[in-house]
Formats: C-alpha cells, sequence, structure tokens
C-alpha cells in the first residue's frame, strides 16, 4: 500500500488494537499525527483498522515485539509507508495472575519477553529513525504494580518494574540525541481486560484503596501519554508518572478515615 507523503509527525503504538494502546492512537490521530498500530492480534488488529477506516493516517501491522525480526520487519513496513518516526508508545503487554510457587518458567518468560524485551527491542529499532529527523518521544506504559508490590504478580509486577528503569536507562543514553523517554504507571484502568478479570469484590476493594474512589479511563491514559510526547513535556525526561488516582500516594487505613470523615 502506498500512503500520501506527508510531513505531519508519526506514532508508533504498540498493543494499539485495543484498550489502552487503542486510546492512545487515537488520541495521536486527533492531534493531527499519523499513527501506526502494533499488535499481535492480527483480528481485533484488522476490526480495528477496519472500523478506523482512514488509510490515508493509520497503518495497522501484524508484530510480536518480543520478536527481534518481526520487529525489525515493522520497522521497515513503516519507514516505508510514513518515512518518519516522532513517538513510540510501548504499550504491549500481558500478564499472569498466579502465585509464586504456582508460575511457571515459561509464564515467566513470556511475561517479561513481551513487557520488558518488547520496549527494549521497539526503542533500540525505533530510535535511530527518530533520530534522522532531529529526535522524539518515547512512553514506556509501566504499571502501579512496578512501583509497590501486590498478589499474583510476581512475573507481572517484575516486568514493570523492570520497565520502568530501563526507561531510565533509555533517558539518559538517548537524550544526547534529542529523544526524551519517561514511563506513565496506571492504576486500575476500566478496560475490558479489567472487566473480565476484576469480581466486584475486588473493583471495591480497589475503591476503597484510591483516593478518587474509581478505576480510570483509558482516555485519561492517553491524554497523559500525548502529553509526554508533546512539545508541553519538551523538558521532561527519565520520569515515571503514576495515573492512578492517588492509589500509590495511599497508605494502610484509607478506607476507614474515608468512613469517619463522611460521618
Amino acid at each position: 500500500m502506498t500512503f500520501i507523503n506527508s510531513s505531519s509527525p508519526v506514532a508508533v503504538v504498540t498493543g494499539g488494537a485495543r484498550g489502552i494502546g487503542l486510546a492512545i492512537g487515537q488520541w495521536f490521530l486527533a492531534h493531527g499525527h499519523r499513527v501506526v498500530l502494533l499488535d499481535i492480534d492480527g483480528d481485533t488488529l484488522s476490526k480495528t483498522n477496519a472500523t478506523l477506516n482512514d488509510p490515508e493516517h493509520v497503518l495497522a501491522v501484524l508484530c510480536d515485539v518480543s520478536n527481534p525480526q518481526q520487529v525489525q520487519a515493522a520497522v521497515q513496513k513503516v519507514t516505508g509507508a510514513f518515512g518518519r518516526v516522532d513517538a513510540l508508545v510501548n504499550n504491549a503487554g500481558v500478564a499472569v495472575f498466579k502465585p509464586i510457587a504456582e508460575t511457571s518458567f515459561e509464564e515467566w518468560r513470556h511475561v517479561l519477553g513481551t513487557n520488558l524485551d518488547g520496549a527494549f527491542l521497539c526503542t533500540q529499532a525505533f530510535a535511530p529513525v527518530m533520530r534522522k529527523t532531529g529526535g522524539g518521544s518515547i512512553v514506556n506504559i509501566a504499571s502501579i504494580s512496578g512501583l509497590r508490590a501486590s498478589t499474583l504478580r510476581v512475573a507481572y509486577g517484575t516486568s514493570k518494574a523492570a520497565l520502568i528503569h530501563l526507561t531510565k536507562q533509555q533517558a539518559v543514553e538517548l537524550g544526547h540525541v534529542g529523544i526524551r523517554v519517561n514511563a506513565i504507571a496506571p492504576g486500575p484502568v476500566d478496560t475490558e481486560m479489567a472487566k473480565l478479570v476484576h469480581s466486584v469484590a475486588i473493583r471495591s476493594d480497589y475503591y476503597d484503596a484510591i483516593p478518587l474512589n474509581r478505576y480510570g479511563t483509558t482516555e485519561e491514559i492517553a491524554s497523559v501519554a500525548g502529553f509526554l510526547c508533546s512539545s508541553a513535556a519538551s523538558f521532561v525526561t527519565g520520569q515515571v508518572l503514576a495515573v492512578d488516582g492517588g492509589f500509590d500516594a495511599a497508605g494502610v487505613g484509607l478506607p476507614t478515615l474515608r468512613k469517619r470523615d463522611a460521618a
């Protein structure tokens, strides 16, 4: 497919076929970017691409971000179609919710392969493309689970904690070529995945622990990612921003204190 040559900026979003990734892609589209959606789920990616129905501004690429060869092939498709990359959002992620003793090494590697290796590989592959046009911005989607430990998240939480440090390494090493790198650590977000795995009781527990007393929305995460990729954040790099309704800031006893305050 041949795309119209344009100087408008290009944003690449991994895990872009649904949820937070799709919301981020839509934010970029609404703010004048051409958008590349990378995803391993071919069926969902095709449906999303058909729904967006904007071949001049949207490129959908099937890609397993944990596979170096597929990442390199994706870079070739992106540069061939759009010629440049100005923003990269490493959003692709998977999770296994099991106790430590029940988490297999294969499950451990699967989670780290996507959540950590994927961000490493995509940044390594797309940064040279950014550099050719003077730099850009990279946002890694981490998690509040990378800042505070939680049950059943030995692989997921560890991968996100490592991603946060990778963000700082990338920021330090890429800053001199004009590439800023930051991370977002979302708290609970109202996605289809959350609706499947969070029971009513679990949601109630989260509401009690979050000062804003609700889940975040995909649009709220997207707007922060967009800000970090914009000129408004031109002196921001190497940072981790918790977008969590105050979850990370809250200590024990918050539900009781809230009840007393409401009395």
